[in-house]
Order: C-alpha cells, then sequence, then structure tokens
C-alpha cells in the first residue's frame, strides 16, 4: 500500500541484525498481532547467519531474555535447519537469495566454518542486469501503483496507459520497492538457465517468451533471457565483469567441500542442498547438476537435493527451525528453569535426542551465567 514519505528498508539485512530499533518493532508487532500472546510462556528459536558476530548474537539474548523475558531460547545457523528441513544432518548447502549465494558445509549438525564460500553474484546481480536490459531497450519500468488504467498495445508498441491523478508522495526507496517488485516478475517468468555454457547461435534458436509489462508494453524475448542468467554459472560472460575473480554456482560448492577434511568429502557431494529464491530460476538445478557431475571426483557419488516447492526453497530454515522446535519443550513439566524434555516426536536426522535435551538456554541459565552463555549453548 502506498503511503506518504514512508521508506522502505531491510530491518535484517544479509541476516544480522543492524536496526535493532525497527528489529524490536517486528518483534512487538509480530507478538502483538499474531502470536496474541504473552513473550514470557514461550520459548524462542531463531536462526542466523553463519557470519553473525558474537556482539549481536549476545545483544541478541538479552534483548529475548531482559526485554521480552522469555523462558528459554536457542540460536541456529540457516544452514543447519535448511539441512533439517531436507531430512539431513551432513551435506552442503547451496544458498542463492538476494544478495549473495554460498556454500556452506555441514557436518552432524554442525557448520564447518573454515568451508564457508560466499559470492556476490545472486538475485540483485541478475536484477541489476534486466534493468540494464530494459535501459538498452528503453523500456520503462512503471509499478502497478502509478497505473490508473491501461489499454491493450500491439506487441512492440509504445504503452497506453493514464497515471493516477491523486498520488501520495512516495519516499524513493518505497518507489525502487515496487520496481524491483516488477523485475523480479521479469525474472520468474522470462529468464531461464541453459542446460550448457552459453552460445549465442544456440540461444537465438530457444524458443521466445511473451511478458507484457504492467503499464501495457508487451514484447517478446529471446537470448537476453538465457544471456541473463548465465553470470551466475559464468561471470567472465558478463560484460564489465570478465578478469575478475568471482566464482561462479558450480565452482562456489566444489571449492567448498575442497576446503573441507576429505574423509568428510563423501558425505558433503552425496548431499548437496539447494535452497534460496535465486535457484528457482528456471534450468538452475539442472544446469547445476551438469557442472557439478563434470566436477565431481569418480569415486564420489553425487546427489542434488532440491524441493519442488516454491515455499520450501524459499523458507527452508523456517520449516527446518518448526521441526527442531517441535522436538522439545523447555522447561515444561519440570521445574521452573530446569531442563527441557523431550517430546514423542521424532528428532532431527542422526542427532540424538541428548543433544535436545540440553539445547536450549533456560532462564535460570541465563541469569546464572549472562549473555555469554549464548556462544557456549548454540556453536
Amino acid at each position: 500500500v502506498a503511503r506518504p514519505c514512508i521508506p522502505s528498508v531491510p530491518s535484517v539485512p544479509n541476516v544480522p541484525v543492524e536496526d535493532w530499533e525497527c528489529f524490536q518493532a517486528i518483534l512487538d508487532h509480530t507478538y502483538g498481532k499474531h502470536v496474541k500472546s504473552e513473550p514470557g510462556l514461550h520459548p524462542v528459536l531463531m536462526s542466523e547467519a553463519p557470519w553473525n558476530t558474537r556482539a549481536k548474537r549476545e545483544k541478541l539474548t538479552e534483548l529475548m531474555f531482559e526485554h521480552y523475558n522469555i523462558p528459554a531460547f536457542f540460536l541456529c545457523k540457516t544452514a543447519v535447519l535448511t539441512a533439517f528441513a531436507n531430512g539431513r544432518s551432513t551435506g552442503l548447502v547451496l544458498d542463492s537469495g538476494a544478495t549473495h549465494t554460498t556454500a556452506i558445509p555441514v557436518h552432524d549438525g554442525y557448520i564447518l566454518q573454515q568451508g564457508i564460500v560466499k559470492s556476490p553474484l545472486a538475485g540483485d546481480f541478475i536484477s541489476m542486469q534486466c534493468r540494464e536490459l530494459f535501459q538498452e531497450l528503453n523500456i520503462d519500468i512503471v509499478p502497478p501503483y502509478m497505473i490508473a488504467a491501461k489499454e491493450p498495445v500491439r506487441e512492440g508498441a509504445p504503452p497506453s496507459w493514464k497515471k493516477k491523478e491523486k498520488l501520495p508522495q512516495v519516499s524513493k526507496s518505497w518507489h525502487n520497492f515496487t520496481c524491483n517488485e516488477v523485475i523480479q516478475d521479469f525474472q520468474a517468468s522470462v529468464l531461464q538457465v541453459s542446460d550448457s555454457p552459453y552460445d549465442e547461435q544456440v540461444a537465438a534458436q530457444m524458443p521466445t517468451v511473451h511478458y507484457e509489462m504492467p503499464n501495457g508494453y508487451n514484447t517478446d524475448y529471446g537470448a537476453e533471457r538465457l544471456r541473463i542468467p548465465e553470470g551466475l554459472f559464468d561471470p567472465s560472460n558478463v560484460k564489465g565483469l570478465s578478469g575478475n575473480t568471482m566464482l561462479g554456482v558450480g565452482h562456489v560448492v566444489t571449492t567448498s567441500i575442497g576446503m573441507c577434511d576429505i574423509d568428510i568429502r563423501p558425505g558433503l557431494y552425496g548431499s548437496v542442498i539447494v535452497t534460496g529464491g535465486n535457484t528457482l530460476l528456471q534450468g538452475f538445478t539442472d544446469r547445476l547438476n551438469r557442472e557439478l557431475a563434470q566436477k565431481t571426483p569418480p569415486s564420489m557419488r553425487l546427489k542434488l537435493i532440491a524441493s519442488n516447492s516454491t515455499m520450501e526453497r524459499r523458507f527452508s530454515p523456517w520449516i527446518g527451525g518448526s521441526i527442531l522446535a517441535s522436538l522439545v519443550s523447555p522447561g515444561l513439566g519440570g521445574e521452573p528453569g530446569g531442563s527441557p524434555q523431550v517430546g514423542p516426536l521424532k528428532t532431527a536426522p542422526n542427532r540424538p535426542q541428548g543433544t535436545f535435551q540440553q539445547m536450549w538456554i533456560s532462564k535460570q541459565e541465563y541469569e546464572e551465567g549472562g549473555k555469554q552463555c549464548v556462544e557456549r549453548k548454540c556453536p
């Protein structure tokens, strides 16, 4: 909804919290409008990026216990939760979202920090390529909130639309946000990752895809719909990126596995878990599987795990968290602040129930050990 002068800002860019005031406002809204219950009645499990800092982890722990007075708390790495959501405790999690593509090795439910590999080639990079394409083709990006009416036009003809007379004075950041939504819809509807390294002649023979912008402008897209996402796998194919040291998606995976102990590599190659909204690009997993098959040593068995569900691919850490949180009932049925009790549900893959009995940080443990206990209880 367009509102006058309201900025659009990410509260948790790249996952570690930057704007604590905004983050707390989101928690207040969640408790007040959705949970509709006192925070002190419910334990809280939160996900975190593998590169979250100690200072921010401790500040979050302090906020939850001191301000919200929760009975128990736990922080779990997003990659670990993604592995649990896919029925694994060991695997290589390839997460490609908006800001970065990351390969994160998980072994027996724990992150192997030395094997984490990040690349800035992700969803925002693709959006930038789409913006450049529209500029080259002189296509205006007009978000729906500005359009009062439009008339059908023939393919490639200038759009015929009427601007709303009473437009709110929205902030530039909010306008850019709505424009980016148009671009993201274009990406999902038109773009396709080529089965093999991009070839201009082959791409020119591929079927075109018709797309209509919100203002009515419509046309067919051919080779460019394969050329734009090619940069994810072959950065040298992108104008302005030739000669750089950025890694394509396939190299991100193999580099990460190569930085891990040789004894655990079979388990990583055997469970390459694909997650993140950017991986939903048509043909992404097929291309990745083809590239990894060429790079995988003959002695290793390669298996790619990628959910067919859009929601599961985008929100796998949340799903893994819901599984993990349902396995224990901290402080229920025992002494206040005592050891968590494990319910009769299944445990996460290959992780003993004894681990879960001790995982939560209870209110008593926080009061005795302070915020520093998060480093010990949530590695």
